[in-house]
């Protein structure tokens, strides 16, 4: 295969791999970050404990976590095929994407809120905040950095599930380094889309380490 056909070829699958992992990204958090937040505040001893609904969250969010994505893919044919007028194809794959990824999401916002100094919480109650003012005012704010820099961590992940989008039929740069590459012995292509991969990757955490330098007001 010549190089402009490798060219074409990995310049299409980029796009097909943008199409699934960002929309899916955002998804994940809207899902995600609400659960990640409710997990924290939940918790004994913090602004709105509810043991009982933090345990059985939890335990729900760990369940569909362990699930390893490809095997959620295949249960979630069914429901996607609803979901999304089709279980095949590119598009459908932002689905089992969304799914798989959410509960990872929660759980980094979770990390990322524990980070915020319970001092200022404590202000935040004594001055007569809500519950919704503490977490606006306080919580988001202060985790912020850690909340980007979660977010890159996030996109990178579901960047590399997309590598699995070709057993649902699905494009991008996965299966055209096992399609065309691998199985065809285009090694040529299968390192081209490798390394399409792996830069996309890398500009992902480096805009995401700059965006949390820059809002760090530690570091300021």
């Amino acid at each position: 295969m010549t190089m402009d056909k490798i060219w074409v070829l990995v310049r299409q699958g980029i796009l097909d791999t943008a199409y699934m992992t960002f929309p899916s990204t955002f998804f994940a958090y809207l899902l995600g970050l609400p659960l990640g937040v409710l997990l924290v505040i939940s918790q004994k001893g913090h602004i709105r404990a509810m043991p009982t609904l933090n345990t059985v969250l939890g335990a729900v969010i760990n369940f569909l976590r362990s699930i390893p994505f490809l095997i959620l893919l295949v249960m979630l044919f069914p429901v996607t095929r609803v979901v999304m007028g089709t279980a095949i194809g590119t598009r459908s794959i932002i689905f089992p994407l969304v799914i798989s990824a959410f509960p990872y999401v929660a759980r980094m916002v979770e990390g990322s809120l524990k980070e915020v100094d319970p001092g200022l919480i404590e202000a935040a109650q004594s001055m007569g905040m809500s519950t919704f003012q503490i977490i606006r005012k306080v919580l988001l704010p202060e985790a912020l950095p850690s909340l980007v820099n979660g977010a890159a961590i996030c996109i990178t992940t579901i960047l590399a599930y997309t590598a699995m989008a070709g057993a649902a039929g699905g494009d991008g740069l996965g299966k055209i380094a096992i399609t065309y590459g691998l199985n065809r012995r285009e090694y040529g292509v299968m390192y081209a889309a490798s390394i399409a991969l792996v830069v996309m990757v890398q500009i992902i955490q480096i805009l995401g380490n700059i965006l949390t330098n820059a809002l760090d007001h530690r570091k300021r």
